[in-house]
């Protein structure tokens, strides 16, 4: 970021988590304090939550998410619930505690709720491939609230400070850095971490395990730290080792690190790796993936998009994924040359298409209401990276890295729109993007076209038909290239002519040579 920039770009940062919440949200939280003991008799937790909370709006209660215990004794039961110390009124439901209590707007309270139970799911507790024992937090998108109580949406952030009570010989890592490590009677060990900045719940976890532990750089005063099961530590410390390459990269291209660590973690989760702030989970057996470099490029550009600026709401995840699939894109760019994005975004096209006859729906799909997990898709990933490629291509390098700069100062710590994205995109290139953004990200579908050709020798040309096939019309510049020349048809009816000289008659004439359109193609030489 300029210099020039700074008093600016700070007045829309107060501005961007001022609006934060949910529209309808009674509370703000300001900080959590999760204190959890753990135990290898069971899989019972006990757990105390501090939570500070900014009242938006007067109220006379307010709800904390977390789940009940159920039918099959799994969940949480909530014991007491306390305010300054004193018990005060609540009941609980199968999603949230109701908590009774009188305040005016913008007053601050603390309140404490005191619950136990075996997780239904959130904290996995299980054993890993080795037969050992393990706790591990997996709680994206809104799983948290089966050992958390929190507002479990990504629009409130908090700072969150974790005090784990576990055996002794267990490591303990989480959000932040290390506070301490206490020796308690009866082989148990109380370890403190604590997160100052702002997270959504989605990435706030621990991770409790048998570790070797490796410290193989620092970045700009960052410690990068690698953690994995004893038996995989030759393998592990040296694959996991890339991340010190990535994170500069990202440093350099973006802005500055949120958060004062970065740590790799093999782990126990659901998913190929998971983005928690300052402490990536990846699975098992990602120490020995060949593609163990393209995942942590994935997970550590999350740290900046997802983690740092979070999405409003789950609907606009491609922010989040189509930011961190573009952003590994990119990094293998830079690094193994142009060629590795081309073959990237073919394959990601091909993915695009394909899920379009699965499902026809736009990338921000509010269609979606409460299961937000087939959100995990390629419309959210792939045709997300696309949308910023195609973008970059229009705006160029210069302006489109300047605009991704800008929108992550601006937002840091806070959460953001697809529209908000846009604005500053418009902002920092002075250009409309509203058609742009609309074709791409809120209409489904996208170009079909029919591409056909002749050469005419009399006059040594090529005359090139094209016609958009789909249901909506698209706006977009198309590239072909004959006789190795490029040449640029700016598509804005349904069908376009163009009369490209041509030497002689051409035995290919390529499509988009350089993968730069999100589109479909057929033709053949016009008769």
């Amino acid at each position: 970021m300029k210099k020039i920039l700074f008093v600016f770009l700070a007045g829309w940062l107060m501005i961007a988590r001022g609006f934060a919440q949910l529209p309808d949200a009674i509370i703000d939280v300001q900080h959590y304090n999760f204190a959890i003991q753990l135990n290898d008799a069971n899989n019972v937790i006990k757990g105390r939550a501090d939570i500070a909370v900014k009242f938006l709006k007067s109220a006379e209660s307010f709800n904390i998410n977390l789940v009940k215990k159920n039918a099959e004794g799994k969940g949480m039961l909530v014991s007491t619930v306390l305010q300054n110390g004193k018990a005060i009124e609540f009941k609980q439901d199968s999603d949230a505690v109701k908590i009774y209590t009188i305040a005016t707007q913008n007053q601050q309270k603390t309140y404490t709720i005191v619950y136990e139970g075996i997780p239904a799911d959130g904290l996995i507790i299980s054993t890993n491939k080795f037969g050992h024992r393990t706790f591990f937090g997996d709680n994206w998108p809104n799983r948290a609230h089966n050992w958390l109580p929190c507002v479990d949406e990504p629009a409130d952030k908090a700072p969150v400070d974790f005090l784990v009570t576990a055996p002794s010989h267990y490591q303990v890592i989480a959000n932040g850095l290390k506070q301490s490590e206490t020796t308690l009677p009866n082989k148990l060990k109380l370890t403190h971490w604590a997160e100052t900045a702002q997270l959504p719940t989605k990435v706030m976890v621990i991770g409790v395990a048998e570790f070797a532990i490796d410290h193989p750089a620092d970045v700009n005063g960052i410690p990068v730290y690698t953690y994995v099961f004893p038996e995989n530590q030759a393998v592990g410390f040296k694959s996991y080792a890339v991340a010190a390459q990535i994170l500069p990269f990202y440093i350099d291209k973006i802005g500055p690190y949120a958060y004062k660590k970065l740590a790799n973690v093999q782990s126990k989760t659901i998913f190929g790796g998971m983005e928690n702030a300052s402490a990536i989970f990846y699975f098992e057996e990602s120490v020995n993936s060949k593609g163990i470099e393209e995942l942590m490029a994935h997970e550590i550009a999350h740290q900046w998009f997802g983690d740092a600026v979070s999405e409003t709401d789950f609907h606009h995840l491609w922010l989040s994924e189509g930011f961190a699939t573009y952003l590994t894109n990119y990094y293998l760019e830079s690094k193994y040359g142009i060629d590795t994005i081309k073959k990237r975004l073919t394959a990601d096209r091909t993915k695009v298409l394909k899920f379009e006859k699965v499902r026809f729906t736009p990338v921000v799909d509010t269609a979606v209401k409460t299961n937000y997990m087939p959100l995990l898709n390629a419309n959210s990933y792939e045709k997300g990276n696309w949308t910023l490629h195609m973008l970059r291509r229009q705006l160029g390098d210069d302006v489109f890295w300047r605009g991704i700069s800008t929108y992550f100062t601006k937002y840091k710590g806070g959460n953001a729109n697809t529209t908000d994205f846009r604005t500053v995109m418009e902002q920092v290139s002075g250009k409309n993007l509203e058609v742009f953004f609309k074709q791409w990200l809120n209409t489904a579908g996208h170009p079909d076209l029919a591409i056909n050709w002749k050469y005419d020798a009399a006059s040594h040309t090529v005359n090139i038909q094209v016609n958009q096939t789909q249901k909506v019309l698209y706006s977009f510049p198309l590239e072909i290239a004959v006789d190795g020349q490029l040449h640029t048809i700016n598509m804005t009816d349904r069908s376009a002519a163009i009369n490209i000289p041509a030497g002689q008659n051409p035995s290919v004439i390529k499509v988009d040579p350089d993968v730069n359109l999100l589109a479909s193609f057929t033709g053949t030489e016009v008769k």
